[in-house]
C-alpha cells in the first residue's frame, strides 16, 4: 500500500510553484507593472491606432470615392469604438481573474487549444506586420526628410534609411515592459497629432488643385474595383490599436472595489477623440485639394514648403518609432513567455538582449526586401486587422455573453461579425494585386 505525500510537502510544493510563477510574471513585459494611470492609456492607444495609416487616407478616399470613403470611415471609427468596449469590459468579466493578453480571453471563449490556434496567428500577423511596415514607413520618411533638406540624392539608398531607423529599436527594444515606453509612447502620439495637422493643414494652404479630379483613376471597371478592396484594408489598417488593448489595460492597477476597466475606458475616448480630429480632417481635405491624383502618402504630394514638409516627416519617424515600441511589446512577451515557459531558460538580461535583437534585424530584413508601403497596408490591413480588430471581439462577445436571441446587442454583433468577414476576405485581395503590380518594376535592395 502506497503511503501518501504530508499535507506539508503538497503545500510547500504548490507554494514554490506559485512563487516561481510570480517570479516569471514579475519579469515579463506584460505584467511585470501594474502602476499605471488613465491617460498612459489615451497615449497608449493614440499610438497604437494613429499610425503611419493616417497618411494614406486621402489615398484609400481616392479610390472609394466620396460616397463610399465618408461611410467606410465612419462606420469603422463607430464599429472599432464599439468592439474596443467589448474587450475593455471583458478583461475582467471573470471575478479575481485578469485576461492580460489578447490570447487569454481567446482562451477563455474558444477554449485552451483552439482558443490560441485562432488569436495567436491572427495577433502575430497584425503585430509583426506593423512592424515590418512601420520599419518602410520610418525608413520612407528617413529619407524625404533627406532629401528635402539637401536635395534628392541617389546613392543614398532606402535600404540604408531603413537600417538607420532600425538602429534606434536596437536600443529602445531593451526597455522592459509598457510602463518603461510611457515617454516614447507620449511623443508618438503628440507626433501623430502634429503631422495630421500639418497634412491637412498644408494641403488647406495649397488649396483645391487647377486639374482636380474626383473620378476613379482604374481605367478598367476590375482595376476600380480591386483598388477599391485595397483601400478598404488601407482604412482597417488605420483602426488597428485592439491588437494592443488588453496589453494596454493589463499595465492598470485593479481593486473590486475600482476596476481598470474605468480608467481604461476614459483613455480609449480621450483617444477616440483624437483618433477623429486627425483622421477625418486628413482623409477629407486631403482628397479634396488633390483628388484621385495624391499619392499614397499624403505628404509626398506636398512639396512645399520645404520646411514644413521636412519637419511633418521627422515627426512621422518619432512616431513610428514610438508605434513599433507598442506592437513589439507583445510580441517581445510572446517569445520571452515561450523561452522561459515552455523552453525553461532562466529569465535573465542576457535572454531578453539576445531575442528581442534577433526579432528588430528580422522586421528590418523583412522590411528591406519587401518596401511596398501601399500595398502591404491593404495587405495586411484585411489580412490581420478585420478579424482582431472588426470581429473577433464581437464572436467572443456571443461566446462569453451570451445577449439575448435577435435583441439589439445579439443583432449588432452579428452585423460587425458580417462587415469585418468581408472586409477580411476581399482587402487582401487588393492589397496582393497592388503588391504584384509595384512589385514588376521592383528591383530588390535597390
Amino acid at each position: 500500500m502506497g503511503t501518501q505525500a504530508p499535507d506539508y510537502y503538497v503545500n510547500n510544493n504548490t507554494d514554490q510553484k506559485l512563487a516561481k510563477q510570480k517570479e516569471i510574471d514579475d519579469w515579463l513585459p506584460i505584467t511585470s507593472s501594474r502602476n499605471a494611470k488613465w491617460w498612459y492609456s489615451a497615449f497608449h492607444n493614440v499610438t497604437a491606432m494613429v499610425g503611419a495609416g493616417v497618411l494614406s487616407l486621402p489615398y484609400a478616399m481616392s479610390e472609394l470615392g466620396w460616397g463610399p470613403g465618408v461611410v467606410v470611415l465612419v462606420l469603422s471609427w463607430t464599429i472599432t469604438l464599439y468592439t474596443l468596449w467589448q474587450m475593455v469590459e471583458m478583461h475582467e468579466m471573470v471575478p479575481g481573474k485578469r485576461f492580460d493578453r489578447y490570447h487569454e480571453l481567446g482562451q477563455y471563449a474558444f477554449g485552451e487549444k483552439l482558443g490560441l490556434y485562432i488569436v495567436v496567428p491572427q495577433q502575430l500577423i497584425g503585430e509583426v506586420g506593423v512592424c515590418i511596415v512601420y520599419m518602410v514607413t520610418g525608413g520612407k520618411s528617413l529619407k524625404k526628410f533627406h532629401d528635402t533638406v539637401h536635395g534628392t540624392d541617389n546613392s543614398f539608398k532606402l535600404t540604408y534609411f531603413i537600417m538607420i531607423f532600425a538602429s534606434v529599436h536596437f536600443v529602445l527594444s531593451h526597455l522592459p515592459n509598457f510602463n518603461s515606453i510611457s515617454g516614447v509612447s507620449l511623443a508618438a502620439a503628440v507626433m501623430s497629432l502634429s503631422y495630421s495637422t500639418i497634412a491637412w493643414g498644408a494641403s488647406v494652404e495649397k488649396g483645391v488643385q487647377p486639374d482636380v479630379q474626383y473620378g476613379y483613376k482604374a481605367k478598367s471597371t476590375a482595376g476600380t474595383v480591386f483598388n477599391f478592396f485595397s483601400a478598404l484594408g488601407d482604412v482597417a489598417f488605420a483602426y488597428a490599436g485592439h491588437n494592443v488593448v488588453l496589453e494596454i489595460q493589463a499595465t492598470i492597477p485593479s481593486t473590486p472595489e475600482k476596476p481598470s476597466k474605468g480608467p481604461m475606458w476614459r483613455g480609449v475616448i480621450v483617444a477616440y477623440i483624437v483618433v477623429a480630429l486627425c483622421y477625418f480632417p486628413v482623409a477629407l481635405i486631403g482628397y479634396w485639394m488633390f483628388g484621385n491624383s495624391v499619392e499614397d502618402n499624403i505628404l509626398i504630394s506636398l512639396q512645399k514648403p520645404a520646411w514644413l514638409i521636412a519637419m511633418a516627416n521627422m515627426f512621422v519617424v518619432v512616431h513610428v518609432i514610438g508605434s513599433y515600441q507598442i506592437y513589439a511589446m507583445p510580441v517581445f512577451d510572446m517569445i520571452e513567455t515561450v523561452l522561459v515557459k515552455k523552453l525553461h531558460f532562466k529569465p535573465s538580461r542576457i535572454l531578453r538582449f539576445v531575442a528581442r535583437n534577433i526579432y528588430v534585424a528580422f522586421t528590418m530584413f523583412i522590411g528591406i526586401t519587401f518596401p511596398f508601403f501601399g500595398g502591404l497596408l491593404g495587405f495586411f490591413g484585411g489580412f490581420a486587422f478585420a478579424p482582431t480588430t472588426y470581429f473577433l471581439p464581437c464572436i467572443m462577445w456571443l461566446a462569453v455573453k451570451k445577449p439575448k436571441r435577435f435583441g439589439l446587442s445579439w443583432w449588432t454583433n452579428w452585423i460587425c461579425i458580417v462587415i469585418g468577414v468581408l472586409l477580411m476576405v476581399v482587402s487582401p485581395i487588393g492589397g496582393l494585386r497592388q503588391i504584384i503590380i509595384q512589385a514588376k518594376n521592383y528591383q530588390f535592395y535597390s
